[in-house]
This record gives C-alpha cells, sequence and structure tokens, in this order.
C-alpha cells in the first residue's frame, strides 16, 4: 500500500557530490540548511505555546511531562528531560524520557527495538502514568511504530497527547491531540534525520520545557534560581545572582547561598 502523504524527511537532498565537495564547501552547505530550522520552527510557535499551557495546568497538579522516541529522537527526550532537575531543582520523575530499546540504547542503537508498538505502553505502564499527565511522542518520520504505539495507548486511556514531526501530515501528526509539524524539507545527507530534523527538535523541546518551567515558577526574572549546586561554576553564579538581587558583597552572597542551599531560598529569607 502506498503512503498517502509524503516523507519529506526521506526526500533527495538538494545537494549532490557530497564526497567531491571540499571539506569548506560542505560545513557552508550544511551551515546554509541549518538557516532554515529556526524559519521552520516560527511556525509552529503557536502549537508549543498551546503544549506548554496545557501541561503547566497539570504540573501543577502534579502531573508529569513524558517523552518517547527511538533513536534520535528518543535521545533528544531523555537529553531534555535530564536537565531539568539540575536546571531549574525539580525531581527526576516530573519530566521523563523514554527510548524505544531502553536505556542502553542511548549510546548503541537496539536492533528492532522502534518496531515494537506495544512496548512504550509497557514502559510507560512502569510509571503509572494518568490522565494527570502528558505524552510527548518524538519522531522526525512520523511514522515510528514505538511512537505511534505509545500515542495510541495513551490517548485511549485520556491522557493528552503532542506529536513532534518533521513530515507534516504523517501518521503521528494526525493521531497525536496536539501536532507540533516542523518541515525543515530535505536533509543536506539524505535521509539523515539527525540533521536538520534533530535540531528542530531539540529546539522545539528547549521551549517546552524552559517556557513550562517559567509558567510554574521556576525562574525568578531571568535567572535560575532554583538550580542544583553541583559545582564550582553553579555556586559561583549563584553567588552572584544573590548579590545582583541584594546588594550584598561576594563573601556574604557566597556565606548566604551555603546556608539556605539555593538562590531563591536564600533570597526570600534575606528578604524577609
Amino acid at each position: 500500500m502506498v503512503e498517502k502523504h509524503i516523507k519529506i524527511t526521506e526526500e533527495p537532498s538538494n545537494y549532490d557530490r557530497l564526497d567531491e565537495m571540499d571539506t569548506l564547501d560542505i560545513v557552508t552547505n550544511i551551515n546554509n540548511e541549518d538557516k532554515k530550522v529556526a524559519d521552520a520552527v516560527e511556525l509552529v510557535l503557536p502549537q508549543v505555546a498551546k503544549v506548554v499551557d496545557e501541561m503547566a495546568q497539570r504540573f501543577e497538579k502534579g502531573g508529569r511531562l513524558f517523552y518517547i522516541g527511538a533513536g534520535t529522537s528518543g535521545r533528544l527526550g531523555i537529553l531534555d528531560a535530564s536537565e531539568i532537575p539540575p536546571t531549574f531543582g525539580m525531581p527526576y520523575d516530573r519530566v521523563v524520557g523514554l527510548i524505544a530499546g531502553g536505556d542502553q540504547a542511548i549510546r548503541k542503537a537496539v536492533e528492532n527495538a522502534e518496531d515494537d508498538t506495544l512496548q512504550a505502553w509497557k514502559d510507560l505502564k512502569e510509571y503509572d502514568i494518568n490522565c494527570n499527565d502528558m505524552l510527548v511522542g518524538i519522531a522526525a518520520s512520523g511514522t515510528t511504530p514505538y511512537v505511534l504505539g505509545g500515542i495510541s495507548d495513551a490517548k485511549a486511556h485520556g491522557i493528552l497527547t503532542v506529536g513532534i514531526t518533521n513530515n507534516p501530515g504523517s501518521p503521528l501528526a494526525q493521531s497525536a491531540d496536539i501536532p507540533i509539524e516542523v518541515n525543515v524539507g530535505p536533509e543536506f545527507l539524505t535521509g539523515s534525520t539527525r540533521m536538520k530534523s534533530g535540531t528542530s527538535q531539540k529546539l522545539v523541546l528547549n521551549m517546552i520545557s524552559t517556557a513550562l518551567m517559567i509558567r510554574v515558577g521556576r525562574v525568578k526574572g531571568n535567572k535560575m534560581v532554583n538550580m542544583q549546586l553541583s559545582n564550582t561554576k553553579l555556586v559561583d553564579r549563584g553567588t552572584r545572582y544573590i548579590m545582583e538581587e541584594l546588594g550584598l558583597d561576594y563573601e556574604e552572597a557566597e556565606k548566604a547561598l551555603k546556608k539556605y542551599g539555593s538562590v531563591k531560598l536564600a533570597i526570600d529569607a534575606l528578604k524577609k
């Protein structure tokens, strides 16, 4: 059966004879293609904002944000989820990234893992996913069975679903409650969706998680006031945040930070 939608991600590159180009031409042409990504993402900002607002309502009631994907898409979801605790001081189980094939697939591809339509729901059930949560499926092709199965099962259980894809009109776009269809065009290296498609997914995920954390009060002004103080650089950054906010010298600000354990707690305590 011929698929009704066009797989733009599998269309031939706009460039040929890549192996005959000199190195500067290769990287220049890649850069020229990358310049198109932000413009493509701009077209889907209303959908991204809708996802954030829907998730913020659920998050404040204890709901969680789940990402599922395979290959590059799965790894990008895990990357975004893993950065929430250190950046915003949130528990590790509030934003969760899952990849077809399990954690071993983060570093090494697991053969045929993405072709199992039942596995995503099995993975999600381990977290007791429920209707207070949101599921974001990520698939450049929009046809990944692991992602489509997860989205279908989640919808059947009353869970709001989002589909991030680079093929407009794909099965993922058609099945998700909120489709985010980022058309970045053919890849520089034909079919290599780790390039422009992956870059667009990273931009969208950055927007979703950062805007969500702002909406639920994990940011003050333009500062990461709830970040984990896990190294010297972050302690220094936090100290300077307190200096700026309260007009203290460095030594006083650092002492306050270490006493209260976070920028927010230190500022709140010293402003009383």
